[in-house]
């Protein structure tokens, strides 16, 4: 059978490439995908793009099942017009999507259904935000209401910085208290009624060593996350995500797909909710699909299917972390078209996931601001970290990024 995963990042590398390895698939459309999908075994690129574009594509090459990767085609409601066109497809509508898409909807599901988030308070007048502010103090958290991948955070650590971010990003706001803790992303598997827990993660969002520098979309990752235990895992099911799916089904929107929780863990393990998203972490699923051992096609069928609640998902009892390597500029203005050089071939234990890349002739060349995710697994993390940064060594372009303290916290531990 033959697969279409809409998306050009490293996600959508890393699932594109997980479903390839399904005995039942022939191949895997990827659209549009990258420098690294281009060359990969079992997957081809193709340039659709646009909902009508890949409802057409989908009928004239029989897709048993199409993979939504990015938060944009979700939120522009690529799932209901493959339904509405009686074409398998694994995401959330456009009216679930909202639970990303719009900072403020998600906030005010948390409250209307009992999810613990951080306090807070939406504004559209900049005057009245930075009142707010200065009534609450710092460190405080700016956050955009709509999509900014990734980079419509900023912690501030002053009420001046709250106050520069309330005037740089514009628009409407969501303004909220700083949680102390670690964070972790817990995602999950949903089919409008059951979820099915994916292996944890930890992401390193901001630029540089130390959790410094500004956000990015994610700098790296890595799984198992020590942060939640056995107990910080039943209260976030308990507490998070099935209030989150009860939730959606009662106020009509039933939430098939990827559901991302974002949680800040205080020491004492109560968890809140910092944001939803609606898909997979980029850069989580690399490290979390390198060390999936199920087939991830029967997973999504039993989630299109809802027969989640018979599923299970079996893993590598190793640890996998990935670095990003990004371009020069990331994140303001990435630069494009540095050839890059180096990236070693694939093993069982180490992958090069593709991100902001394209093939120009023979040369692949940076193309975007996330260039490449190297992810490793090894015995614990300290194996997989040392394995994953061998590999970082030997890939060369010009301007490259990159955190050398990934999985920091919990070698730490």
């Amino acid at each position: 059978m033959k697969l279409l995963v809409i998306g050009s990042g490293g996600r959508e590398h890393a699932i594109a490439w997980r479903l390839a390895q399904s005995p039942r698939v022939q191949k895997v459309f990827v659209a549009p995908g990258n420098g690294g999908t281009a060359r990969e075994n079992g997957l081809e690129n193709v340039e659709v793009s646009g909902n009508d574009a890949l409802v057409a594509f989908a009928r004239k090459e029989s897709i048993y099942l199409t993979v939504v990767g990015p938060e944009a085609p979700l939120a522009e409601g690529v799932v209901d017009v493959f339904r509405e066109a009686g074409l398998r497809i694994f995401g959330p509508t456009r009216a679930a999507a909202q639970l990303e898409a719009s900072k403020d909807f998600a906030k005010q599901f948390m409250v209307r259904h009992g999810i613990p988030t951080a306090k807070h308070a939406t504004f559209t007048d900049p005057a009245q935000a930075k009142a707010y502010v200065d009534q609450e103090g710092a460190p405080i958290v700016v956050k955009a209401d709509g999509l900014a991948s990734g980079k419509g955070v900023v912690v501030a650590a002053t009420a001046a910085e709250a106050h520069q971010a309330i005037d740089r990003l514009g628009g409407k706001l969501v303004i909220e208290e700083c949680l102390q803790g670690e964070e972790a992303s817990f995602i999950v598997l949903a089919d409008g009624v059951h979820a099915l827990a994916l292996a944890t993660s930890q992401d390193h969002k901001r630029l540089r060593d130390g959790d410094a520098g500004p956000n990015t979309g994610g700098m790296g990752a890595y799984s198992p996350a020590p942060v939640v235990t056995p107990q910080v895992h039943a209260r976030v099911m308990r507490e998070i995500i099935q209030p989150a799916i009860a939730g959606m089904a009662k106020d009509g929107t039933p939430y098939t797909g990827f559901l991302y929780a974002g949680l800040m863990i205080d020491a004492a393990g109560k968890a809140k909710t910092l944001e939803f998203n609606c898909r997979l972490g980029d850069p989580e699923t690399q490290p979390i699909l390198l060390r999936l051992k199920s087939d991830l096609l029967g997973l999504l069928d039993a989630a299109v299917d809802g027969k989640l609640g018979q599923a299970e998902a079996q893993w590598d009892r190793r640890a996998a972390l990935g670095v990003v390597l990004a371009a020069r500029g990331y994140p303001e203005e990435p630069r494009k078209g540095d050839r890059i050089e180096g990236v070693p071939a694939a093993t069982p234990e180490c992958r090069v996931f593709h991100a902001g890349t394209r093939l120009d002739g023979a040369d692949l060349v940076t193309n975007g601001g996330r260039v490449l995710c190297v992810t490793a697994l090894g015995d614990n993390l300290r194996a997989a970290r040392s394995r994953a940064y061998d590999a970082v060594e030997r890939i060369r372009f010009d301007g490259m990024q990159y955190r050398k303290d990934i999985g920091h916290r919990a070698l730490k531990k």
